[in-house]
This record gives structure tokens, C-alpha cells and sequence, in this order.
């Protein structure tokens, strides 16, 4: 694996269009020897055993989970902590902790219902040099921890990386750019997901908390949109971020019923979505662009008489106008409660 420390990122020492892969084209040399220098200047601190914290925020799921456990399990890359946050009521993951606490350390807390609150309930707790935060329902290979370390290692400078999200039969299950390369605030819609995430801890320390009025269970109107806020906090405090498609993360496909509740769920993380375009002040043409692709969707969807996919794309439309245009407040009416 090459070391990546020396390359530029988008929009510093680059135009913002051009890619690294054309950067590299031009400057082979230059970058055979930084490479070459990273190695032989790597500091002790990521010449030490790297550590992981994976937090896994988990409600209303037992099979999963447990899945998830077992492939963690079979981790060829040994140094981790797992940090369980149940939202359960009850002490239905018991037992399943109770089988796995003596293959790996493992702490279980309980938190209140949100994602994001789970998050931070375990970001309290985190103690190795890394976090990640998978999903109840996904599972990682095993050696996704192995590669993500000697990433790091290799690359000293780089704070973050994130992967690619499939399913088990290594089909994208979300949109995904297949072109690995720096992350900005641009392309970070298509090159992380949550549970694709791993960041340095001081990354993490320096951009705080997950904000609690975002993602799935926060009781407001926007469900989602809480990795790609700390992302942009982290890119912000000009954290350099890379995406490596190759490096895979596990996760079943959704299948969309189409029905009234999966449109007002779509509604719900496409308000998300424009909210954190709003927050983070992206240029007029960005949102516009957003909310144009659900209506080219939506129209494409009705002329092939698809009615439910085309409602289910109006929904996200409406959800990102409304997300876009909506002025944050800190107090939401009990429809969100």
C-alpha cells in the first residue's frame, strides 16, 4: 500500500475537478519518493499496535447484532474494543453479550433512543486510537480492521478514512462512488457512510459530539444526515478525509415497499439531507441540483408508470426543499416527539 500523505487535496493545491488519479499521472516520480519517505518517517505513535473503538448503537434487533458479533469474531486484525450501546428495553442483548465478552473486550451501556445519542454515549467511553461506528445490521469481512490499519499506518497525515457500503453479494447497496480519492464537501454524499467511517480519536475529540437533533430517532423532523454533518465539521477544521472504494463494509440491501410509511421515512432523511445542505452553506446551484435529480427521478419513474417509486421520489423531494428551506429551530412541535 502506498503512502498518500504527500498528495494534494481538492481545492488546496489542486482544481477543485481534478482527480489524484490525474495528479499521480503527472507526478509518478514525485510520488514513488513520497511514498518511499513516508515510510522511513513514520512516528511512533502510529508505529505502535493500533487500537479500534467500534461503537455500535443497536434498538428493536436481536438477529442482527448477533451477526454482526460473529463476523467481528473472525477479525484477523485483534486490537478492538467493541462499545454496545443498547437502546432496548428490557435485557434482551444480554445473552448475547454475555457470549461474546470473553472473545474480545466489550463494554455494553444503555443510552436513550437516537442514533446520534447513542453515538456520543459511546464516544465517552472510546479509549483506542480509532473509532468507527457500524451498524446493528451490517458486518465487516475480516480483514477490514487489519486494512484500515495499515492505512493509517502507511499514512500518518491522512486523519480519516471511509469504504465502500455492499451487500453480501458485493452489489453497492447505496450510491457509491467507485472512485477512491480525497473527500470534500462536495463529494462526501457519495463517498461515506456512517457505519464506512473510521476517524482518528483526536479527529473525533476536535469536532465533538454527534449532533443530537439528527439521524434516525432524534424525535425532530430531520432523520438523517449526522455522519455527513460530522464529516463536514471535520473538513471544516481542514481534517483531511480519504475514500478507498476497495475497502468494503457490509450491509443488506433496503428493500422499498413504496407504501405511505417508507415515503414519510424517505421524507424524514431527505429533510435531513437539506438541512445539512442549509447549515453548512453550500452555493445555490449544489441544493438546486439535489432537488432537480428527485424530480428528473420522480418524472422518469411516472412515464414509466411506476407511480410508487415516482411518489416515493416526490417525498424526497419535498422532504429535501423543505429541509433546504426551513429555518433550524430548537423546539419542535409534538408531531416529532
Amino acid at each position: 500500500m502506498f503512502a498518500l500523505h504527500s498528495l494534494p487535496l481538492a481545492g488546496r493545491d489542486t482544481r477543485p475537478w481534478e482527480r489524484p488519479s490525474s495528479w499521480l499521472r503527472r507526478h509518478n516520480s514525485f510520488f514513488l519518493l513520497a511514498a518511499l519517505l513516508g515510510f522511513f518517517s513514520k512516528n511512533g505513535s502510529d508505529s505502535k499496535t493500533m487500537s479500534f473503538s467500534l461503537i455500535l448503537a443497536t434498538v428493536g434487533r436481536t438477529e442482527e447484532p448477533a451477526r454482526f458479533l460473529q463476523h467481528l469474531d473472525l477479525q484477523t486484525y485483534r486490537h478492538f474494543e467493541l462499545i454496545v450501546v443498547d437502546q432496548n428495553p428490557g435485557a434482551i442483548l444480554d445473552p448475547l453479550i454475555r457470549q461474546y465478552q470473553d472473545r474480545f473486550p466489550l463494554l455494553h451501556l444503555r443510552s436513550e433512543c437516537g442514533l446520534s445519542r447513542a453515538r456520543n454515549a459511546g464516544l465517552q467511553h472510546a479509549s483506542g486510537d480509532m473509532v468507527a461506528f457500524p451498524d446493528d445490521d451490517g458486518w465487516y469481512p475480516a480483514d477490514l480492521l487489519q486494512r484500515v490499519a495499515s492505512f493509517f499506518q502507511w499514512n500518518p497525515s491522512i486523519d480519516g478514512v471511509t469504504g465502500r457500503c455492499v451487500d453480501g453479494s458485493g452489489g453497492d447497496s447505496s450510491r457509491f462512488d467507485r472512485r477512491s480519492g480525497w473527500i470534500n464537501r462536495f463529494n462526501v454524499w457519495t463517498r461515506s457512510n456512517s457505519h464506512t467511517i473510521f476517524l482518528r480519536r483526536e479527529v473525533s475529540q476536535l469536532v465533538g459530539p454527534f449532533d443530537e437533533r439528527l439521524g434516525v430517532g432524534a424525535k425532530t423532523p430531520y432523520g438523517s444526515g449526522e455522519e455527513t454533518d460530522y464529516l463536514l465539521r471535520a473538513l471544516a477544521h481542514r481534517r483531511r478525509l480519504f475514500y478507498d472504494s476497495s475497502l468494503l463494509v457490509y450491509h443488506p440491501q433496503l428493500i422499498r415497499l413504496m407504501d405511505a410509511r417508507e415515503c414519510a421515512r424517505g421524507r424524514a432523511y431527505a429533510r435531513g439531507t437539506g438541512h445539512v445542505l442549509r447549515r453548512h452553506r453550500y452555493p445555490l446551484w449544489f441544493p438546486l441540483y439535489q432537488i432537480t435529480r428527485s424530480l428528473g427521478g420522480a418524472a422518469v419513474s411516472a412515464m414509466g408508470l411506476d407511480f410508487a417509486t415516482a411518489r416515493f421520489r416526490l417525498n424526497i423531494l419535498i422532504g429535501r426543499t423543505w429541509g433546504w428551506i426551513a429555518k433550524e429551530s430548537r423546539n419542535y412541535s409534538s408531531e416529532w416527539r
